[in-house]
């Protein structure tokens, strides 16, 4: 079954708003019918088919912050993480390409671009074009800031030099965030954001990864070399580039914090669904007390991890601090979403093993959620500077 096949037209989202249960519901509703056909295949093949994020962009959930005056849903940043956890649900390769473009791109552009950059750029991002978010270096991981990418004043513009590794939605993006440093000898504080096109002379996305998990969900190689970058497309101020990564990067681990709630909800569905039907020693698995504790105790802790993700949000959208709060749900979920899919490959039993089945793939997906927008010790070393000062 193909998404070209079905003809039916999606309904935006700009209905449900209102309501924020509804709202989740419909995009879940969404994801069930249009992505999950498509799961196995997008997952074998590492690619997402150009048709379903047309749909994506008719639903409206690839511009959910950007105001309806620009033709986006004008909604919350609670909003687009209820989207992601939604879509992660089905396929968190989708809830990872729907988090990049809303609380990266979308948020940096609401947050840092001026009016000229706002009117040029959002209209684009809520209807067609994708966004990437480019950081991430061969030396420059954790240490965001010892980046090497170098920008050079160039007549009315910029020239950029250098490479970038890991970029989410390298394939589809036409246009992408990317830092450099305008003056390494000040340090981070030479550190600069630039709107770099797909077509720019001197740009090209270059190797895409073979990756564990995630599969459908592109990470490849930007490369630039003399990049042309007009002066018009400078994200911020001019050396103000680490303020954009930092704070734009906050709101990110909420995002990846959505995408792991949602995966593990995914996950848990399936061996709720599996225990019931699956026969041992004469009765349904999920008749024994052992298997129902594991299950309680797992849905558990999800709502948990549910609770400090939809908190930090919460936190963000009232302009209150939420940085403890965005390391902590994004170290809390990404590790119950390990567990929960851990677990339902052990109920599932052998056939939890083989891609014939859904869970094995959530579990590959989940490995990321420790790693991705700041690893696990990256949010303990927040975590504590916050506390101990």
């Amino acid at each position: 079954m193909t998404i070209e096949n079905q003809a039916e037209a999606v309904r935006p989202l700009t209905e449900f708003v209102e309501d924020e249960r509804l709202f989740r519901d419909s995009v879940y509703e969404f994801a069930d019918k249009e992505i999950r056909p498509l799961v196995h295949d997008m997952d074998e093949h590492a690619k997402i088919p150009h048709a379903l994020i047309e749909k994506l962009f008719d639903l409206g959930v690839m511009g959910i912050e950007i105001p309806e005056s620009y033709g986006g849903a004008g909604a919350s940043f609670f909003h687009a993480v209820l989207a992601v956890e939604a879509l992660s649900q089905v396929d968190p390769s989708i809830g990872v390409l729907v988090d990049v473009q809303n609380t990266l791109v979308i948020n940096a552009l609401l947050r840092w671009g001026n009016d000229d950059i706002k009117k040029r750029f959002l209209p684009r991002l809520a209807t067609k074009t994708v966004g990437a978010y480019a950081l991430s270096e061969a030396g420059s991981g954790s240490d965001a800031f010892a980046l090497a990418t170098r920008a050079t004043e160039a007549g009315d513009g910029f020239r950029l030099t250098g490479r970038k590794l890991w970029i989410t939605n390298g394939n589809e993006a036409d246009v992408f965030i990317v830092f450099a440093n305008l003056n390494p000898e000040a340090g981070y504080r030479g550190i600069t954001a630039f709107l770099v096109e797909r077509g720019f002379p001197g740009f090209t996305v270059g190797k895409k990864e073979d990756k564990l998990g995630i599969r459908a969900s592109s990470t490849c190689e930007l490369i630039l070399e003399d990049c042309q970058v007009p002066r018009a497309n400078v994200l911020g101020e001019v050396g103000k580039g680490y303020k954009v990564a930092i704070e734009t990067l906050n709101e990110g681990r909420i995002g990846i914090g959505a995408q792991m709630i949602g995966l593990a909800q995914g996950a848990l569905d399936h061996t709720i669904k599996y225990t019931k039907e699956r026969k041992q020693f004469g009765k349904a698995i999920a008749d024994f007390q052992g298997v129902q504790f594991q299950i309680a105790r797992a849905a558990a802790e999800l709502e948990a991890a549910r609770l400090t993700v939809y908190n930090a949000a919460r936190l963000r959208d009232a302009g209150l601090p939420f940085l403890t709060q965005a390391a902590m749900c994004k170290i809390l979920s990404s590790e119950v979403a390990e567990r929960v899919s851990s677990l339902a490959i052990n109920l599932y039993g052998g056939y939890g093993f083989v891609k014939d089945y859904p869970v094995e793939k959530l579990y590959r997906d989940a490995k990321i959620g420790q790693i991705y927008e700041g690893t696990s010790n990256l949010q303990l070393q927040t975590i504590a500077k916050q506390l101990l000062g």
